[in-house]
C-alpha cells in the first residue's frame, strides 16, 4: 500500500485479478491499464463466456479461486430494441452473473470486488445531473429496467456484504460509453455505433438519407472507453466505501444534435429521417461526477468530438475503407 491523494492506493502490481468480460469492448482497455500499472500479464484472469458461462455457479467459484481481486464487466447489453426483445435474458443473466461472482468471492476471500453498474439502474424521472443520493427515488426507464435492476441488485448485494461480512465491494455507475472497439452489430449496438453505421453504410451505397430511431429530443451524456477504464482502475486503487459513485464526463448532449455531429464529420449531407414510432428511451442523461474526482481523482479527459473521431476512423479501418 501507498498514499495517493492521502488515500492509502492498493498496489496492483502484486495481486492477481480477474476481469471479467475483460476482451469485450471496456474490459480490454481495462486489462491495458492494469498492465500499464505494472500488473504482469499472467496475474490477469480473463475468462472467455465460451469457456466459462457465469451463470452456473461452479463456473464462479472456478473464476475467482485464486484472485486477489475481481473487477466484474462481463454483462449481456444492448441498445434499446436488443433490451425490449430480450427483457428476460437482461435480467436473468445480469443478475446471476454478478449475485452469484460476489457470493463467490467472499467465499474465497477475495480482497476487493469492484462492480461495474450501469446509468440505466437510475429512475426514468432523474433531476439533472444525476447525484448518487437520487439513485433509489423511483423506478428505471421502462425500455431498460429489467438490465438496470438486475445490474443495482449489486449495489444491494455488496453493501449488505459489507455490514455483515466486512466484504470489501464497490460500485461504479458509468454514463453511457463509446469509443473504438465497440459493438457496430445492428442488432445490438449502442446508439453511437449504430448511427456512425449507418451513415458509413449510406455513403457505401449512394443512399439519400438515414432512418434514425425516435424524436431526437432524449439527450445523452457520453464517455470515452479510455476515460472510463482509466476511472474503474483509480477506484479499484483508491475506493473502499459502500456508496455508488458515478463515472461521467459532466457533458450532455441531444440526440438530434448527436446525429447531426456524426453526419458532419462523416460529411453526410443527406437527409435524417426520424421514426417517432420507435422509444426514446430516458428522456435525459447526465451525471454528477464530483464525487470520483473527490474520492479517487477521476476526471474525464477526452475532448468529444476528437472521441467520435476516433471511433470513426476504428470503424473505417475495420471495413478497410
Amino acid at each position: 500500500m501507498k498514499k495517493s491523494n492521502g488515500k492509502t492506493a492498493l498496489q496492483l502490481g502484486t495481486r492477481k485479478i480477474l476481469v471479467t468480460g475483460g476482451a469485450g469492448f471496456l474490459g480490454s482497455f481495462v486489462v491495458e491499464k492494469l498492465i500499464a500499472r505494472g500488473v504482469p500479464k499472467k496475474n490477469i484472469y480473463v475468462p472467455r463466456s465460451k469457456e466459462l458461462d457465469l451463470c452456473k455457479w461452479e463456473n464462479c467459484m472456478k473464476a475467482v479461486s485464486g484472485q486477489d481481486i475481481v473487477i466484474h464487466l462481463a454483462a449481456v447489453v444492448g441498445g434499446i430494441g436488443y433490451n425490449q426483445e430480450i427483457p428476460g435474458r437482461m435480467f436473468y443473466d445480469n443478475l446471476m452473473m454478478g449475485t452469484q461472482l460476489i457470493e463467490a468471492a467472499r467465499r474465497v476471500g477475495v480482497e476487493k470486488f469492484v462492480a461495474v453498474g450501469t446509468i440505466c439502474a437510475y429512475p426514468k424521472f432523474t433531476p439533472v445531473p444525476f447525484k448518487e443520493s437520487a439513485l433509489w427515488d423511483g423506478y428505471p426507464e421502462e425500455t431498460n429496467a429489467p438490465y438496470g435492476l438486475a445490474k443495482k441488485m449489486l449495489l444491494v448485494q455488496s453493501q449488505a456484504y459489507r455490514q455483515q461480512y466486512g466484504f470489501n465491494g464497490i460500485y461504479l455507475l458509468p454514463v453511457n460509453l463509446y469509443g473504438p472497439r465497440d459493438n457496430f452489430d445492428p442488432k445490438n449496438s449502442h446508439v453511437i455505433p449504430a448511427l456512425i453505421k449507418k451513415v458509413v453504410d449510406a455513403k457505401k451505397t449512394g443512399k439519400k438519407h438515414i432512418d434514425v430511431w425516435g424524436t431526437g429530443k432524449a439527450s445523452r451524456e457520453f464517455l470515452y472507453v479510455e476515460d472510463c477504464a482509466e476511472g474503474i482502475v483509480l477506484a479499484t486503487e483508491k475506493y473502499d466505501k459502500p456508496g455508488p459513485v458515478n463515472l461521467g464526463a459532466n457533458r450532455e448532449i441531444k440526440i438530434r444534435d448527436l446525429v447531426k455531429l456524426i453526419c458532419k464529420l462523416l460529411d453526410f449531407k443527406g437527409e435524417v429521417r426520424w421514426d417517432k414510432t420507435k422509444p426514446d428511451g430516458q428522456p435525459r442523461r447526465m451525471v454528477d461526477a464530483t464525487l470520483a474526482k473527490k474520492e479517487f481523482g477521476f476526471k474525464s479527459q477526452t475532448d468529444f468530438e476528437n472521441g467520435l473521431e476516433k471511433t470513426i476512423e476504428y470503424y473505417k479501418t475495420s471495413l478497410k475503407i
